[in-house]
């Protein structure tokens, strides 16, 4: 029989036993590449879904990383340049500093997530419900060295997503906990070239956290399900640049890259409540005791910004912006067991596009409003959106006002509100996970800022 023959009657078995999972008490002995695929391909799905912090469009960038750019929903982001927060937004505007400043903002996030399930789903259980409270924020300092050069460092959180389901949610089978986080330490140099061109620079050392949790179906019917967890900590380095022109006093154009760098996480799976069929499933296939690898992209970001003061009370500012978050979704799988396997999952994510325009109201000398609205494409088309990552296009409005406390120390307050409404979803990958359809109904994040601001 010749090869290609052989794998598809495999194939074929294969299929007709797993239609008949559920009703039976024993499995039949499969082939062991039909058993690898199988499984490999499930381990490969459940490890692949990423998210923390908490991200509803252009991928799992945040703008809110505990300055006062929350209450401009980031309009104006890589041409304020009016604190040491530049450092994150902008490295060039550092230059334009003329004293030692230190800020640190509390910025909590509220995930307001709920998916409503419709007929169409297979599996019984609760609707997922993961709403919650995330800490964020950033700590930012910044010193002039002279008239041309400054420097300064930041500690921030501006990529991930978190989710907790619950363990007996209808989805729980894709996952039922999954958190990828980044903290960013920037050392930061800037230099004025002269009164209108700034550059400058910042090497981001990235810490990641990944862990994703998720049930699995045991074969012997009525037995309760085992579970599946994968976890891991990664150190990387990637850089954060910028260039600032401006043209005459009060106006300001700023543009900022961030590249892009791979995460790369490992981790021995670790099964636990697996039954004795699913357990020799497993083995056969080499899946016990081999090494998962999985390495997200984190992606190339562009925005270009633009600042101009109307009189001396209203300022208005804008972005537009770019993020490759395509090449997230290209996610490299390698186990490493017995037989070495490797695949590339692409999730069919697009890039997305960024605009956002603001304003800035300066009330009196210790007073002073901001406001903005900003949109975001989504990285995702619906047939492709899956439990692990909900996100769409998103609206962002934000509000904020600052008060000068004395001579170089103020507070501010923001709000913004990350709006993305409903999304549907409807996942299907065969009797280990079953059919998930329905839709994730007002879907939004709040997040609410308090930041001081000490210039000495």
């Amino acid at each position: 029989m010749m090869m290609s023959d052989r794998n598809s009657v495999f194939l074929e078995t294969a299929q007709w036993l797993c239609s008949w999972m559920d009703r039976v008490h024993s499995v039949c002995r499969l082939c062991r590449e039909t058993v690898r695929r199988q499984v490999g391909f499930l381990l490969a799905i459940l490890a692949i879904g990423t998210p923390a912090g908490a991200s509803q469009a252009g991928g799992l960038y945040l703008y809110e990383i505990g300055t006062r750019d929350a209450g401009l929903a980031s309009a104006g982001w890589a041409a304020r340049a009016a604190d040491a927060g530049t450092l994150a937004t902008n490295p060039a505007g550092l230059a334009r500093l003329t004293q030692p400043e230190l800020i640190v903002g509390a910025q909590p996030l509220y995930l307001d997530l709920e998916f409503d399930p419709d007929e169409n789903t297979t599996v019984a259980g609760s609707d997922g419900d993961p709403a919650s409270w995330i800490p964020s924020g950033g700590l930012f300092y910044a010193r002039p060295v002279n008239d041309r050069w400054a420097w300064g460092v930041g500690v921030y959180g501006n990529f991930g997503l978190g989710i907790d389901y619950g363990t007996d949610w209808v989805g729980r089978y894709y996952v039922d906990e999954v958190t990828l986080q980044a903290l960013a330490f920037q050392p930061t140099l800037s230099y004025r070239i002269n009164e209108r061109w700034s550059i400058g620079a910042g090497i981001v050392g990235l810490y990641g956290v990944f862990d994703q949790r998720s049930r699995i179906r045991n074969l012997e019917p009525g037995t309760p399900d085992g579970r599946l967890k994968i976890d891991d900590e990664q150190f990387e380095i990637t850089g954060n640049f910028g260039l600032l022109y401006e043209p005459a006093a009060g106006t300001r154009f700023g543009l900022q890259y961030l590249m892009e760098t791979k995460l790369e996480f490992e981790d021995n799976p670790k099964f636990t409540g697996i039954g004795p069929l699913l357990s020799q499933v497993l083995e056969n296939a080499g899946l016990v005791g081999a090494e998962l690898g999985l390495d997200l992209t984190y992606p190339n970001r562009l925005i270009l910004s633009g600042y101009h003061e109307l009189d001396n009370r209203w300022a208005v500012m804008g972005n537009l912006g770019w993020d490759q978050w395509s090449e997230f979704g290209k996610v490299d799988v390698l186990v490493a067991g017995e037989d070495t396997t490797s695949l590339t999952f692409d999730r069919n994510y697009e890039d997305t596009w960024h605009a956002a325009v603001g304003a800035e109201y300066r009330r009196s000398a210790q007073w002073r409003f901001t406001g903005g609205i900003a949109y975001d494409s989504s990285p995702v088309k619906d047939r492709y959106r899956t439990p692990d990552m909900p996100v769409g296009e998103a609206w962002r409005f934000g509000v904020g006002a600052e008060y000068r406390l004395r001579e170089g120390l103020t507070i501010s307050g923001t709000y913004a509100l990350i709006w993305s409404g409903d999304l549907d979803m409807d996942v299907d990958r065969g009797p280990f996970a079953g059919r998930v359809s329905g839709k994730y109904s007002d879907t939004a994040i709040h997040a609410l800022g308090l930041v001081f601001n000490w210039k000495y």
